[in-house]
């Protein structure tokens, strides 16, 4: 049950901070894309190749999400790290502060 919450939870969280990097004209960065991963990224399994294809197209966005406090989690713990080494990405980037 406490599983299900949390999932929920960061599906809503995906949806609202994507809505606010949309009005905000950032990097188009579309978190909810990552859903896909959540089997993969909460609980360890095996990621599906729609979970690669997804965390692929969002290579680009991994920096702003370690940034940010409610995805960091997600990649940077062993299931996310586990997740993207399975899918042949890169584990570890150099994130730097993108001047606005």
């Amino acid at each position: 049950m406490a599983k299900a919450v949390a999932m929920l939870m960061f599906m809503a969280l995906m949806v609202a901070t994507m809505s606010s990097a949309e009005s905000s004209g950032k990097l188009d960065c579309h978190p909810k894309l990552l859903s896909v991963c959540l089997p993969a990224l909460i609980h360890g399994v095996a990621p599906t190749p729609g979970c690669c294809a997804n965390l692929r197209a969002q290579q680009d966005c991994f920096c702003q999400y370690k940034r940010d406090p409610t995805f960091r989690s997600y990649l940077t713990g062993v299931n996310g790290q586990h997740t993207l080494k399975s899918c042949g990405l890169a584990t570890s980037y150099v994130c730097l502060q993108r001047a606005v």
